[in-house]
């Protein structure tokens, strides 16, 4: 085997295929497909090599020899220490030099994990929002579950902010209908900020019966390509509006919500945990985001595109499988999200080459210092594998080497570390 690093961040393995290796894989190939073979004399799958040779020619065999020698090969590639290959072979090779006489040579071309120039990683500062829960956001919480059972009440008089409407609307995009633009006795509560900007505030004041042109611009970040900032017109007509009765604050009501707590005040004790919780992990969050921001921003790494694109992949993947468990067409099962295949796809990249980033740069941070995953945290992510996917542990550990557990594992040490590090200002 011959190693050449070349140029394009690629290194190229060369090997050269004797006869008795190749003579293998025509053993191989021929032994798949001799189960199919037809010959007048001999029964199906019984033809002998000589005859199979004689009436279809051993070059028909060789596509499937050369996969079988090629994947030898390949597995000594992946036994070599000195690159970590990242993507698919690229196969170099003449295929008219291809014989069972003579020796001849085979290249395989490989993207390699690239190199990672690290930045500053450990203490950085990063700010960490205040958790303080007060009196008023708890009566908020208390008015949006009152809000949740209340009641829609018809009204006369002006749609206002909080009240529900029922109406038909059609966009138009320089005078023409686009597609998703249209709906009929659709129900939206204004003020939910459900629509894009300035559609909900241009409602206020409708009446029931009432038609109006409501004039917006889509924001630049829309997912729809064609209508990225673009202006529109909906022509709308309201034919309802209602507005929303809450339910009683009283011990009585507490007990239909279904939760532990069964009056006001064990109520709001109960909320008061809750939100102060999630505020205190929304914090940690921004300040972990912001401490990754700062990591990142220093590194200077080359990321090969077939690793950006395996990753999206598997996402990809992920979906489409999802969508087969429903028995919903992949196309429609994206519809879900207002999405087209082509916009999740796009996306699906994009979130790739974070992900793929993100696990090269931790990679380094915990080889730079030296972290070892431990067998205690080994052990934990088998059960945890065993869990989530419903699978007997030992049936995992048969399926996920240690070895390959420790490497996954590894880029999660890193962020740890710089998590720990990190000074919350």
């Amino acid at each position: 085997m011959n190693i050449t690093v070349l140029e394009n961040k690629k290194v190229k393995y060369t090997f050269e295929v004797t006869p008795d290796e190749f003579a293998h894989g025509l053993e191989h190939a021929y032994d798949h497909a001799k189960k199919d073979v037809e010959v007048k004399g001999f029964r199906k799958g019984h033809v002998p090599f000589a005859i199979f040779e004689k009436k279809y020619g051993v070059e028909t065999l060789y596509e499937d020899a050369l996969n079988h020698v090629l994947s030898h090969k390949y597995q000594e590639v992946v036994a070599d220490t000195t690159h970590e290959v990242v993507s698919d072979p690229e196969i170099d090779l003449d295929y008219k030099k291809v014989n069972r006489e003579t020796p001849f040579e085979v290249s395989l071309l490989f993207d390699v994990k690239p190199e990672v120039t690290l930045g500053s990683y450990k203490g950085l500062e990063a700010t960490y929002p205040k958790t303080i829960v007060k009196d008023s956001d708890v009566d908020l919480e208390i008015q949006n579950l009152l809000k949740k059972d209340g009641t829609l009440e018809p009204k006369d008089g002006e749609l206002l902010v909080g009240d529900t409407a029922i109406f038909d609307f059609e966009g138009f995009l320089e005078g023409v209908p686009f597609d998703g633009g249209k709906a009929e006795n659709y129900e939206l509560e204004i003020g939910s900020n459900q629509f894009i900007p300035g559609f909900e505030e241009q409602m206020v004041g409708m009446k029931a019966g009432e038609e109006k042109e409501i004039h917006v611009t889509f924001p630049e970040n829309y997912q729809a390509e064609n209508l990225k900032g673009k202006p529109v017109i909906f022509k709308i007509k309201l034919h309802e509006a209602k507005t929303k009765t809450l339910a009683e604050l009283n011990d009585t009501w507490v007990e239909t919500l279904n939760r532990e707590e069964k009056t006001v005040e064990t109520l709001k004790v109960a909320l008061l945990k809750e939100l102060t919780d999630r505020k205190e992990k929304s914090a940690k969050q921004q300040f972990e985001n912001d401490v990754i921001t700062k990591v990142l921003d220093g590194v200077t790494v080359e990321i090969p595109e077939s690793m950006i694109k395996k990753e999206a992949q598997g996402q990809i993947d992920q979906i489409k499988n999802q969508a087969k468990q429903y028995n919903i067409p992949y196309e429609q099962f994206l519809q879900f999200s207002g999405m087209t295949p082509e916009m999740f796809e796009a996306q699906a990249k994009e979130d790739a080459a974070s992900r793929v980033k993100m696990n090269l740069v931790f990679e380094a941070v915990a080889k730079a210092e030296s972290l070892e995953v431990s067998e205690e945290k080994v052990e934990s992510e088998y059960q945890k594998l065993a869990e989530t996917h419903k699978l007997e542990l030992n049936y995992v550990k048969q399926v996920v080497s240690p070895d390959q557990l420790k490497k996954d594992l590894l880029p999660q040490l890193g962020y740890e570390l710089v998590i720990e590090s990190a000074v919350k200002k």
